[in-house]
């Protein structure tokens, strides 16, 4: 499939030929669901945790006499059923991550790339970047894909790490960056606008191009 590359002035400059396995596959809702919650689940600490009864500082001494008050039966006040007590069933440290698998994970990525492509979100754009590394300038770089007054969600895909470009970039709160092999497949499907740089597009069809031969 071609798309048309764009300056960062808005002119059109040419077509390129895009891989239709990245950018032209049929939305696969499941493996994209699948894939969001995987990021999801190990970026979380999980590090939440309570005492239970035996880790609650306190005495064991009974609080009164076991029979003869009328009152229920208590071993201690570090029962859960007293203030300060223990915590009954409470959290504790643990580790929410796991592994997805390799061509799941990949196949979301290119779904939500199909996805971005069809639906007109993807704007393929001529090589740039910002030498002065100042955030005006990359805003305005922008200008033609992104309104700075009310400004959406966007995701720029690089082709390498660009140190001056992704200094610009950190201080706009609506502004996220990525390689293109490491992708998020949360951060490209909240996108709003992606930005791709035309070598990031390149790199991208060679990247799964050899994906694919590696499998067969």
């Amino acid at each position: 499939m071609e798309s048309k590359v764009v300056s960062t002035q808005g002119k059109e400059l040419k077509s390129i030929e895009l891989s239709e396995s990245v950018f032209g596959l049929p939305i696969n809702e499941d493996v994209i669901y699948y894939a969001i919650n995987n990021e999801l689940a190990n970026k979380r600490l999980g590090t939440a945790s309570t005492k239970d009864r035996g880790e609650v500082h306190g005495t064991n001494r009974r609080p009164y006499s076991q029979k003869g008050t009328g009152r229920a039966r208590h071993g201690d006040t570090k029962s859960n059923v007293y203030v300060g007590g223990g915590i009954s069933f409470g959290p504790k440290p643990r580790d929410f991550s796991y592994m997805m698998p390799r061509k799941a994970k990949r196949l979301a990525l290119k779904t939500i790339l199909s996805m971005k492509a069809q639906d007109g979100t993807l704007a393929l754009v001529e090589d740039f970047t910002i030498e002065s590394g100042k955030t005006k300038d990359l805003v305005k770089a922008l200008a033609p894909f992104v309104d700075a007054k009310k400004p959406e969600r966007t995701v720029i895909i690089l082709k390498d790490d660009d140190p001056m470009l992704k200094r610009a970039a950190r201080n706009i709160p609506w502004l996220s960056y990525l390689s293109y092999n490491r992708l998020r497949a949360h951060d490209l499907f909240y996108g709003r606008k992606i930005v791709m740089l035309e070598s990031a597009a390149k790199q991208l069809n060679e990247f799964y191009a050899d994906e694919k031969r590696s499998a067969e």
